[in-house]
């Protein structure tokens, strides 16, 4: 099962834009091995979509999910930047920190930041 979620990508997230993004643990059921991804998209108007999205499609590879927190990613694609801030009025603020360790690995080759007010 430890392969499973080997096979689920770190990071989804839009190519372009802000959007609303969770960060989610997911967990082999009734096991300890776990790992926490980003999923971000312009298409959630709410924290909760993305959830709701997330969570049946790692269900049915035998994982559980448990919504960590949430924010904003703000995508330039032409510059190779990435913003992460904000927070969930749903899940609360996603610890910012891990997310951008995530983002990093993901995207190598940006300029990755994270900021703590709220625009």
């Amino acid at each position: 099962m430890a392969d499973a979620l080997a096979k689920i990508p770190d990071v989804e997230i839009d190519p372009e834009g802000t959007f609303k993004y969770i960060l989610v643990r997911v967990k082999v059921k009734d096991g300890d091995v776990h790992k926490d991804i980003v999923r971000g998209t312009k298409s959630a108007e709410y924290h909760n979509h993305i959830f709701e999205k997330v969570n049946p499609a790692m269900e049915a590879l035998g994982m559980e999910c448990k919504c960590l927190g949430g924010g904003k990613i703000e995508h330039n694609s032409q510059e190779k930047k990435l913003r992460v801030f904000g927070e969930s009025t749903a899940f609360g603020k996603a610890d910012h920190s891990v997310s951008v360790e995530k983002l990093k690995t993901a995207f190598s080759n940006y300029e990755i930041t994270c900021s703590d007010d709220k625009k």
